[in-house]
């Protein structure tokens, strides 16, 4: 049987962090330019089509986030099966949340399917968008299964201290997505045009690739999964240690778009090209972001196998080496874009109700982008540590009780520019309060981990 040494929990910290942010890094930015890629020729089809993708985006944020609440659960607890240098247990709950993250997505993908009119409308959506809508979305979610069982496989290669693996699938499925894109969304051959559903079916197709390559590695490579029958009470106490991180995870995800969803809901009052703008904006900050996620998706394995071993002080450093680079990281980006505000929005629309939006956020947000990707870290820290209700709480404060309620004041005295504003200033308190609260929690339960029992 292979095993995996605990290596994140030797060695120069910052060497760690960068050795597995790089790969993540490369990985993720390619699957934001596929998603960049698609923005881009849905433009080229019409601002209708690429409206309709804008309205969709904090849905399936949504289902991502089940993902990510999932894969965090799951990296959370194999990372400190492998610090406790317990391979068994940890192939048994890679394994195991493959199992449950399939029969949660398969609910999630039906439930979907039933409700896609009324929550539309509910969102803001023209009644003549919603069968277009409608049709994209159906493709859409029948893939929820691949993408969701896919992501949770890359987060046990994670946890082993590995960002190589999952960064080549990535790499992989996107280019696969960007191949198909103008296929099925312009037609090529015996393939008719297809539009916005085109570019759903691209995504379906390279999505079911990268669930088909992601168990190969599990299996094949990693010796992480099992085909043995699982034993009832092992199955139900993997289960019970994936999802006491992993549905708090899920929750601090999702709050991030339930809170896109009612701020486009906002945004839609000033018409189909606004939130067209707004969409054209959401994916450029994506790209943007991309290394705050990267650098994210690999705290918490480290901080897993840090502390399983009870090293405190790596733990500390890496909390204090994440939030250095992303303020300095966050000044060059806002500047950056602020100075490429006037040309980035003309690639994906030339209608100027839809370019004035995103050229107004261009300005705006990115300001706090440093802030929010400490939110990101911090949140993944917690999650790493076994301990997700902090993250939780900084998520629901950033968006429920900073957010909402200061874009809904601010869009009384500024118009939209108070929207902007106000998700800026969100960003900036509840970065200052994660940062703060992770390093006293690690400390905290680094000292109950060393405590006598």
């Amino acid at each position: 049987m292979q095993t995996h040494a605990a290596k994140l929990t030797q060695g120069p910290v910052g060497r760690h962090l960068t050795d597995m942010t790089v790969p993540m890094l490369f990985g993720i930015t390619t699957l934001m330019a596929q998603s960049f890629i698609d923005t881009y020729f849905l433009g080229r089809v019409g601002d209708r089509a690429l409206a309709a993708y804008s309205f969709g985006f904090p849905i399936l944020m949504i289902v991502t986030s089940v993902a990510i609440g999932l894969g965090a659960g799951t990296s959370s607890v194999v990372a400190r099966a492998i610090g406790s240098n317990d391979h068994r247990r940890a192939r048994r709950l890679a394994t195991d949340s493959l199992i449950l993250s399939f029969m949660i997505t398969l609910a999630v993908s039906i439930v979907g399917m039933l409700t896609i009119d009324p929550l539309f409308r509910l969102l803001g959506a023209p009644e003549d968008m919603i069968p277009m809508i409608r049709s994209f979305m159906m493709i859409l979610y029948s893939g929820v299964p691949f993408v969701v069982v896919g992501m949770v496989g890359m987060s046990s290669m994670r946890a082993t201290g590995d960002t190589v693996l999952p960064s080549k699938l990535m790499v992989y499925g996107a280019i696969l997505n960007v191949v198909l894109d103008p296929i099925f969304i312009f037609g090529l051959g015996p393939v008719p045009a297809m539009g916005l559903n085109g570019a759903a079916t691209a995504g379906l197709l390279a999505r079911g690739a990268i669930f088909v390559g992601t168990l190969y590695v599990l299996y094949y490579r990693l010796d992480l999964v099992s085909f043995n029958k699982p034993k009832m009470p092992e199955l139900t106490s993997s289960w019970k240690d994936i999802l006491h991180v992993g549905i708090p995870a899920a929750g601090t995800n999702a709050i991030v778009p339930i809170g896109l969803a009612v701020i486009t809901a906002m945004i839609a009052r000033y018409g189909p090209e606004a939130v067209a703008g707004f969409g054209v904006a959401s994916r450029v900050e994506s790209m943007v972001l991309v290394m705050y996620y990267a650098l994210s998706s690999t705290i918490g394995p480290f901080v897993g196998q840090n502390l399983s071993a009870g090293k405190e002080d790596r733990i500390q450093t890496s909390l204090r080496l994440c939030a250095s680079f992303c303020v300095i990281s966050g000044l060059v980006i806002a500047a950056m874009l602020a100075l490429l505000s006037g040309v980035v929005p003309g690639w994906f629309s030339d209608n100027p109700a839809v370019t004035d939006v995103t050229r107004l956020f261009l300005w705006i947000a990115p300001i706090s982008y440093g802030a929010y990707g400490i939110v990101m870290v911090v949140n993944a820290a917690f999650n790493g540590l076994g301990n997700p209700m902090p993250g939780v709480v900084i998520s629901v404060t950033r968006i429920l009780v900073l957010y909402v309620p200061l874009a809904i004041l601010g869009e009384q005295m500024f118009g939209m520019v108070g929207i902007f504003g106000a998700y800026a200033v969100a960003n900036i308190l509840s970065g200052t309060l994660g940062f703060f609260w992770a390093k006293r929690s690690a400390h905290r339960l680094c000292e109950l981990a060393d405590a006598p029992r």
